[in-house]
């Protein structure tokens, strides 16, 4: 199934966190949090002002970014969680 976000909306799949601690203590998955770095899957095409013209986005498809940990909607696309969000929610892109 393919999804196209609307407006200044972007879709984004999460990053999976380490397994391990720096000193080498595996963590169980009830006690990890929800990663907060994602790449972006889609973008749509930007927000409209009041004269009728659309905004670009500041983001772009494969960039790396850092969101709210409870940001956006979670949503399940081909058995593969992603997060619905507004550009927004999205803190900094991740630049290396």
């Amino acid at each position: 199934m393919n999804i196209r976000p609307l407006h200044d909306h972007v879709l984004v799949i999460r990053q999976e966190s380490e397994q391990k601690t720096a000193g080498g203590i595996i963590i169980p998955d009830t006690a990890k949090e929800k990663p907060i770095e994602g790449r972006l899957v889609a973008v749509g095409p930007g927000k409209t002002n009041k004269e009728g013209k659309r905004i670009p986005m500041e983001v772009n498809e494969g960039d790396r970014v850092l969101f709210g940990r409870y940001a956006g909607t979670e949503i399940k696309i081909d058995g593969v969680e992603h997060l619905m969000m507004r550009v927004d929610d999205i803190l900094g892109v991740l630049e290396s």
